[in-house]
C-alpha cells in the first residue's frame, strides 16, 4: 500500500522559467558558441556554462567575452551572436515532461506564468514553435520588462501581480541558481530542476527534482498527474543503438546483472536531452531477436561515474557475451530518477524491483505495441 506524502504547502498558481526548464536551449547555445568563438581562434569548452545559466543576455555575453578574452565589446558580441541564435530557435527541443506539465496545469485551469530573463520578443518567438504553449500562459514576462533580472525577485513579483495572486501562493519551477534565488527572494515556493548535475548547490530550493517527469503537483495542493500506471510512466518513444561495448566490469561481477553497454560516443546531444534515471522498452539484437529491456542512464552515483552512461539490461538469459553485436533500443517508459544507495545490497534490490516493473508493464498494449517498431529490426529512423 502506498503512503501519501505530506502536503508541502498549498499554492494556487505556477510560474515557470523557460530556457533549461521547459526548453533544451543550452544545447543550441553551446553549439552556436562553439562555431562563434572559432573565428577568434578560441575553442568553446563549456567552462562558462554555469556562469551563463539563468543570466540575462547581457550578463551572459559579458562572461563569455571576458573569460575567452574575445577582441570585441559585449555589445558587439550580442550584435553578431544574437542573429545566429535566432536562426536555431526552430530546432530547440522540448525537455521531457514539459508538454505533459503544461497540458496538465492548463487542463485543470491552474493559472500559469512564464517568466524568463530573455527579452519578451525572444520568449514569444521560441514558444511559437510549440503547439498550444502561447495560449496556455495567462502571463508572459521577459527580462526587458523589469528593471533587474534574476536573481532579483522583481520578475517573479511582477508575474504574481499580473496573475493577481499573492507571491506566497505561487510555485516557481526553475533550473538555474539565479532563478532559485529570485523565487525565494520573492517569498515563493521553489522547485529546482537542475540543468547541471550538481543538485547539492540548490540548497535554497524547497524541493530539488531530477526532471519534470518527477514533479508531484499534489505535494503543493495542485491536481495530481493520473498517467502513472503500476510504477511506470509512458513517455514519447525515442531510439538509440550501436555495437555492444565492454563496460566497467561491474554488471556481472559486482551486481550479478549482465548489462549490454552502449558507447556514448556520438550521443552526447541525445543524452543531454534526457534526464538521468531508469527507463524501459524493447531491445533488438541483430542476430538474436527482440527482448524486454530495462536501462539506466546517468552517472550511477554509487559507483561515482565521471561520465553519463547508457547501461541496458536485456531481460533474458543468454548463453554467452555478444560484444560488438548491433543493439537497437526503443525507450517507451520511465520508472524513477537516478539515486544513490547506502549499500550495494540496497542498490541490487532496487535494480531487481525495476526489472519486475519493466517485465510486467511491457505486456500492457500501450507498451507492447513497440515490439513492432521497425528500428528494432534494422530500419533507419
Amino acid at each position: 500500500m502506498s503512503i501519501a506524502k505530506p502536503l508541502k504547502k498549498l499554492v494556487s498558481a505556477v510560474i515557470l522559467d523557460l530556457d533549461g526548464t521547459l526548453l533544451h536551449t543550452d544545447g543550441i547555445v553551446s553549439d552556436v558558441l562553439k562555431a562563434f568563438v572559432v573565428k577568434y581562434g578560441k575553442q568553446w569548452d563549456g567552462r562558462e556554462t554555469q556562469k551563463i545559466l539563468g543570466r540575462t543576455p547581457l550578463e551572459a555575453a559579458a562572461a563569455v567575452v571576458e573569460d575567452y578574452e574575445l577582441p570585441c565589446s559585449t555589445d558587439d558580441f550580442l550584435t553578431q551572436f544574437t542573429p545566429l541564435l535566432y536562426d536555431q530557435w526552430c530546432k530547440i527541443k522540448v525537455l521531457p515532461g514539459a508538454n505533459r506539465l503544461i497540458k496538465h496545469l492548463s487542463g485543470h485551469n491552474v493559472p500559469m506564468a512564464l517568466a524568463s530573463n530573455s527579452p519578451r520578443e525572444n520568449i514569444e518567438s521560441k514558444i511559437s514553435y510549440q503547439q498550444g504553449w502561447m495560449g496556455s500562459f495567462s502571463v508572459i514576462i521577459g527580462g526587458d520588462e523589469v528593471r533587474t533580472g534574476k536573481p532579483s525577485p522583481e520578475i517573479f513579483l511582477e508575474a504574481a501581480k499580473r496573475l493577481n495572486v499573492k507571491p506566497s501562493s505561487c510555485l516557481v519551477i526553475e533550473d538555474s541558481l539565479p532563478g532559485v534565488t529570485a523565487g525565494k527572494a520573492a517569498g515563493m515556493e521553489v522547485v529546482a530542476v537542475p540543468s547541471i548535475p550538481k543538485s547539492h548547490l540548490y540548497t535554497e530550493a524547497d524541493e530539488v527534482i531530477n526532471s519534470l517527469l518527477d514533479l508531484q503537483p499534489e505535494l503543493w495542493g495542485l491536481p495530481p498527474f493520473e498517467d502513472w500506471m503500476e510504477g511506470a510512466l509512458p513517455i514519447e518513444p525515442w531510439h538509440i543503438g550501436g555495437p555492444v561495448v565492454k563496460g566497467f566490469g561491474r554488471g556481472s561481477k559486482v551486481l550479478g546483472i549482465p548489462t549490454a553497454n552502449l558507447s556514448t560516443k556520438g550521443y552526447s546531444a541525445l543524452l543531454s536531452e534526457h534526464p538521468s534515471g531508469v527507463y524501459f522498452g524493447w531491445a533488438g539484437l541483430s542476430s538474436q531477436g527482440l527482448y524486454k529491456m530495462v536501462m539506466s542512464i546517468g552517472w550511477n552515483p554509487y559507483f561515482n561515474n565521471t561520465e553519463k552512461t547508457i547501461e541496458p539490461w536485456l531481460l533474458h538469459e543468454f548463453d554467452g557475451d555478444f560484444y560488438g553485436e548491433e543493439l537497437r533500443l526503443v525507450i517507451v517508459g520511465y520508472i524513477r530518477p537516478e539515486a544513490n544507495f547506502s549499500s550495494l545490497e540496497s542498490l541490487i534490490a532496487k535494480i531487481h524491483e525495476d526489472r519486475r516493473i519493466a517485465e510486467r508493464v511491457l505486456d500492457i498494449p500501450m507498451y507492447s505495441q513497440y515490439r513492432d517498431d521497425p528500428y528494432l529490426k534494422g530500419s533507419s529512423l
